[in-house]
């Protein structure tokens, strides 16, 4: 289980209608928003992983402290939501490093996983990963192994492996599904929220049973919070994505961590056996 932490004006669907020099007098609902989560969590008695923006860690400190002390794995979405194919290998290395130094810092934790915005690792910068590699993290949640129109490696591996030849750093993809020879997306975030809980629940059942294999599930803070401020001038189908089933989307959450068990990430893939399986 995963959650993702961004502020609602943070996301890809927004990033050409608003200004980022906006983002500081904009209003901020990520503390609230997580805080949320974290209840959520704790009335089911589920541990997630907490990929979070530095640019959230440098400002809202306390936070991070919180998720650590309430028993939950905190790791790096980069500083500002910049995809990664906008960087060049340098710059890449950059903002891993500020993420990371801010949300320890912040924390007292040790940062050990990564996922980049918008799962913005795919076959043509697959040189993140050896970037990730040589900084040391130890598994990465950066590619979705599906093809879309916003994201995607569709031939990637669909389950956990080793990318970089000669190193230790693990890919955990986010969850899809095979049937009827089609790949489908099945990990959470919009196809949760937008389709039928069924679906999911029957897809995660088939990982699990089928092909004996953990799920990898994210939400966003921001999905949790049906009262957030609209951005009126985006564009319709950014609108319709975004605040689709807001209203509902805690509810759908509550039923998955009830019906299925779920931890976070670094207890689930970190065991030697695992690796040793990979």
């Amino acid at each position: 289980m995963s959650v993702d932490v961004e502020e609602h004006f943070q996301v890809g669907a927004f990033e050409r209608v608003i200004d980022r020099a906006d983002w500081p007098a904009m209003t901020s609902r990520v503390e609230a928003n997580t805080r949320r989560c974290l209840d959520l969590f704790e009335a089911h008695g589920v541990a997630a992983t907490f990929f979070t923006l530095g640019w959230v860690a440098e400002r809202a400190p306390a936070l991070m402290r919180e998720i650590v002390d309430r028993g939950h794995e905190l790791a790096s979405h980069g500083y500002a939501h910049d995809r990664v194919h906008t960087f060049t290998p340098e710059a890449f290395r950059a903002d891993l490093r500020r993420a990371k130094g801010l949300i320890e810092d912040a924390s007292g934790t040790i940062v050990r996983g990564y996922r980049a915005p918008s799962f913005s690792i795919g076959r043509e910068n697959a040189w993140a990963l050896d970037v990730l590699a040589e900084e040391g993290y130890a598994y990465s949640s950066s590619v979705a192994p599906v093809q879309s129109d916003h994201y995607g490696w569709p031939d990637a591996p669909r389950f956990l492996h080793r990318p970089v030849a000669g190193s230790e750093l693990i890919e955990i993809p986010v969850s899809t599904v095979e049937y009827g020879g089609r790949r489908m997306a099945c990990g959470g975030g919009g196809y949760f929220r937008l389709f039928p809980y069924r679906l999911s629940a029957w897809a995660i059942e088939r990982l699990n049973h089928v092909e004996r294999q953990p799920a990898v599930f994210y939400f966003h803070p921001w999905e949790v919070d049906p009262n957030q401020p609209r951005i009126p001038n985006a564009p319709l189908k950014s609108r319709v994505r975004h605040y689709t089933n807001l209203d509902i989307m805690e509810a759908k959450i509550a039923k998955v961590l009830k019906r299925f068990a779920w931890d976070r990430m670094d207890r689930i893939f970190l065991q030697e056996d695992l690796q040793a399986a990979a």
